[in-house]
């Protein structure tokens, strides 16, 4: 694991723990939520702290500095479960990954009805 990954180990976790309490849930969670996922290769699962958007059934979110960051490999090709909890509200759905032209990555989450 090297620094940054570290570092944002550190950060997650201490980030959970706040997006926990209740006053900052309510807060933190229109634009901050938890993801949860299982690795496809270690089998374990994973919740990581991200910026999520939600419009209607679909959830976004965009992965800042992509090449340093391997969660969102788990959804390429044809996608993988999650569990995202946003401002209190669970939900589950289908993510993708997707790279476009100039290198951005953002995973497109289809909530299930």
């Amino acid at each position: 694991m090297n620094t940054f990954q570290k570092s944002a180990a550190a950060f997650n976790r201490v980030f959970m723990v706040a997006m926990k309490a209740p006053v900052l849930d309510r807060v933190l969670g229109r634009s901050m939520g938890i993801l949860t996922y299982t690795g496809r290769k270690s089998g374990k699962k994973i919740s990581l702290p991200l910026a999520i958007s939600r419009k209607g059934d679909h959830l976004k979110v965009r992965v800042a500095m992509p090449d340093k960051k391997s969660w969102w490999r788990n959804f390429t090709n044809d996608g993988g479960r999650v569990d995202v909890d946003l401002g209190g509200v669970r939900y589950t759905g289908l993510a993708t990954a997707t790279r476009d032209e100039r290198g951005r990555v953002s995973v497109d989450i289809a909530v299930d009805r």
